[in-house]
């Protein structure tokens, strides 16, 4: 069976981190391939994407071209709406039978997984690959027994880059070469993003 990692997420934009996370995730769990699933509004974001669904696919694309392991899918943009994990999963699994899917997450994600729509339901059908994160503690005691269970913790180099930051930085007017793949760094710079 081909064992896929799926990478959600906003990615607004993509940088350095999300791909050291999905490859260090493939690596460590023998994933055969990771999709990035770009989502059109995330549920437990307090704000709307700053970039254009149009704009973030586009920036994942241009991230991962260089690696055969990496796919980018407009499943929820397609969709539209909350993006719920549990209807991307459903839908994959019916989509693309004979494959096995686990969800990467950073670490930082876990203390959020009981907050998650049918967070019990979504665990019957995917493992979580956990990503070890700087300065993050989890707190898996208060997550469901089923969701602990599925949990499994993938270390990568430590790396504090969030896209956030890299808002932050353009808004302020600030650099943020080598936090982006060079294609990426050139796609903002070039459609004015993120800039103040």
């Amino acid at each position: 069976m081909i064992q896929v990692g799926l990478m959600g997420g906003t990615f607004d934009p993509i940088h350095y981190g999300h791909l050291l996370a999905a490859e260090s995730a493939r690596e460590a769990c023998g994933l055969d391939e990771i999709w990035f699933i770009p989502a059109a509004t995330p549920p437990l974001k307090d704000h709307a994407p700053h970039a254009s669904s149009e704009e973030r696919l586009e920036m994942v694309y241009r991230a991962i071209d260089f690696q055969p392991h990496f796919r980018a899918m407009d499943l929820e943009l397609e969709r539209g709406g909350t993006s719920y994990t549990i209807d991307t999963v459903k839908s994959l699994r019916e989509l693309y039978p004979g494959r096995e899917f686990s969800f990467i997450i950073g670490a930082d994600r876990v203390n959020d997984l009981q907050q998650w729509h049918q967070i019990e339901e979504l665990a019957e059908l995917v493992s979580f690959v956990v990503v070890e994160r700087p300065g993050v503690t989890m707190d898996t005691g208060s997550l469901p027994a089923g969701v602990r269970e599925k949990l499994q913790r993938c270390e990568m180099p430590l790396i504090d880059i969030s896209s956030t930051d890299i808002r932050a930085r353009r808004g302020a007017g600030r650099s943020i070469r080598f936090l982006v793949p060079d294609k990426v760094y050139q796609f903002i710079k070039r459609n004015e993003l993120y800039g103040s």
